[in-house]
């Protein structure tokens, strides 16, 4: 005979199955009454769908509602991480940043209407490409990077994973574009700066180590000298580099305690 515990298991578990249920069955209804929409990518936080609005293609980041919190607490939550992510969005392209051009926001719905970006990502790009490209890509990464910070917008999750390269034609050549700002803020501290590079450099690391001695330097190299083309001074990207030799000390340091 099933005891008290287990059987308040099954019931909980009878009924975040059910939730799951209902949760595909309102996104296929939702899908029903927009049938130009394609899920692109579902993450923890949000679902991301490609649109044709006008005949032209959009992408719609809409935040989904966590039914473990209060649901007061996760409708703010939604909100103000969609208001940040659209105003950080729309700061990295004032600054010279590619980043998709945002159309409409949607804050009651936690939706981001914005330009679909076609390219490839540079987590696939850069596996595929010759040594010549490798070179060529880590100067775009430290020059975008380098703008980013130079206007004090910290991106937060910088993995090559949110880099797209356009495959549109641009009047200065191909960019890359930033994508995904959900965890990023305004903030210009070096130790910010550092953290952004920090997580970068474990990205590129951990993704593309059999090129990471032929990316990385150029990466750093490029960010050093477009920060100091974009403020005038190298003074920001020292503090930015030395913020992350310090992190990275601390990193191992950690990891030295641990064994």
């Amino acid at each position: 005979m099933p005891n008290v515990i287990e059987k308040d298991l099954n019931v909980r578990m009878k009924k975040k199955s059910m939730k799951n249920i209902v949760a595909r069955g309102r996104l296929a209804e939702k899908q029903k009454g927009r049938p130009s929409a394609t899920v692109v990518a579902r993450g923890a936080e949000a679902v991301l769908y490609k649109e044709t609005v006008d005949g032209k293609a959009v992408l719609v980041k809409e935040r989904v509602k966590k039914s473990y919190r209060i649901p007061q607490i996760d409708n703010k939550l939604r909100i103000e991480r969609t208001r940040t992510e659209a105003r950080l969005l729309n700061e990295a392209g004032r600054a010279g940043v590619a980043v998709p051009a945002v159309l409409n926001v949607d804050e009651k719905g936690a939706k981001i209407i914005m330009e679909y970006v076609d390219g490839v990502r540079l987590k696939e790009l850069l596996n595929a490409t010759d040594e010549k490209g490798h070179k060529e890509l880590a100067a775009k990464i430290g020059e975008t990077v380098a703008r980013l910070h130079a206007h004090s917008i910290i991106h937060g999750d910088l993995t090559t994973s949110n880099m797209i390269l356009s495959r549109s034609k641009l009047p200065n050549g191909e960019k890359i574009f930033l994508i995904d700002f959900g965890l990023g803020c305004i903030s210009g501290r070096a130790e910010d700066f550092g953290t952004d590079l920090a997580v970068l450099h474990e990205a590129v690391r951990s993704t593309h180590f059999e090129h990471l001695n032929t990316l990385w330097p150029i990466i750093v190299k490029s960010y050093g000298k477009s920060f100091a083309q974009n403020v005038g001074s190298q003074n920001g990207a020292q503090k930015a580099l030395k913020a992350l030799e310090d992190i990275e000390k601390r990193g191992r340091y950690v990891r030295r305690k641990e064994v």
